[in-house]
């Protein structure tokens, strides 16, 4: 991210004293973030059971890399309240069994696999070069990088997740279709 501005690379953030060091390494976290709140093969575990805190009825506290919750069975109006489970129909934070959800996960950057790594990073690099420098001709240099990181992403996603279709030609379908900020 530092050399799409020009600036030499580092190897640890905490310790160079270089702003854009920081700013890069925030974006990057950011980025991260944000891509993996959609929910991709790859971070997302379904039948994942719950079991409350006891004495019960207790609290059922969701994993620390949590993004998302939804319970499997759609009859269940739960939402996430921090590091807690709600019931929105009770109104309250007890209860007394186990729930089984879906959770989507905040995986650590080594954690990923390579396309989705690669377009994080892309797609940090432009969002960190418009910020900090602001070149349209760079950036547009980058959006088309970014945009070919996102189709092998999507690709690659439908590949994994078996889908029935040409994954490199939905690869190039979906690439008007990017969510906002990506």
């Amino acid at each position: 991210m530092l050399t799409v501005i020009g600036e030499s690379p580092v190897n640890r953030v905490d310790d160079t004293g270089l702003v854009d060091a920081v700013i890069a390494k925030n974006i990057l976290d950011e980025t991260s973030r944000a891509v993996q709140t959609r929910g991709w093969s790859w971070n997302r575990d379904t039948g994942v059971t719950l079991v409350p805190t006891y004495p019960l009825p207790g609290d059922i506290l969701v994993p620390e890399n949590t993004l998302s919750v939804d319970a499997s069975d759609p009859s269940l109006r739960i939402v996430q309240r921090g590091t807690r489970l709600w019931d929105r129909d009770r109104q309250t934070f007890n209860f007394t069994s186990p729930i089984t959800v879906d959770i989507t996960r905040l995986l650590a950057f080594e954690e990923m696999p390579q396309a989705a790594r690669n377009y994080i990073m892309v797609s940090s690099a432009r969002i960190f070069q418009d910020r900090v420098v602001g070149s349209e001709r760079l950036s547009g240099f980058n959006k088309k990088d970014e945009d070919r990181a996102y189709a092998a992403l999507r690709a690659e996603e439908a590949k994994v997740s078996g889908y029935n279709f040409n994954a490199t030609s939905f690869g190039k379908a979906i690439l008007g279709a990017r969510p906002r900020g990506f």
